[in-house]
């Protein structure tokens, strides 16, 4: 059977502060990603924090893509949820962290709703580090880690 869905968690450090700090900015690169993605929005609550700060959130018939982002430390943490088969949540990962101009990035992608025709659902878990592309196309040096953490089934008596 098909996963259920795909969970990406994205901590994206390097921000650009200007960008990361400001409402607008942030829920216009969000709703814009959710384009990318494919997927229908229903609602979008966004909210700037004093002194710094924005936590937001768009509402997807598919599920959901929210952020929180603490402009002085150039972090913003990132999370798209999405299933059904038409939905690109990788594009919409890519896009955000290009809009908020993180250097670089811890994802973890789960995906969810696995099962093995006996209706007990589980999920498995992939993470990496990487660094976007240069403006001339090339990605920088640091190397991409990957590590697979499957999540083991208990075995049923």
């Amino acid at each position: 059977m098909e996963p259920v869905g795909h969970h990406y968690v994205a901590e994206a450090s390097g921000c650009d502060p200007e960008i990361i700090g400001r409402v607008d900015k942030v829920e216009q690169i969000l709703v814009r990603a959710a384009a990318v993605a494919n997927v229908t929005i229903w609602s979008i609550s966004f909210h700037r924090f004093s002194p710094n700060g924005v936590s937001g959130v768009v509402v997807i018939s598919e599920s959901h893509l929210s952020v929180h982002t603490w402009p002085e430390l150039g972090y913003a943490a990132l999370d798209i949820f999405t299933c059904g088969n038409d939905a690109k949540p990788e594009a919409a990962v890519e896009y955000a962290l290009k809009g908020f101009g993180a250097k670089s990035m811890h994802i973890t992608e789960v995906t969810r709703g696995l099962e093995e025709g006996d209706r007990l659902f589980f999920h498995s878990i992939v993470t990496w580090e990487e660094t976007l592309p240069t403006r001339d196309g090339q990605r920088r040096s640091r190397a991409v880690k990957r590590a697979k953490h499957p999540v083991r089934r208990a075995s049923r008596r």
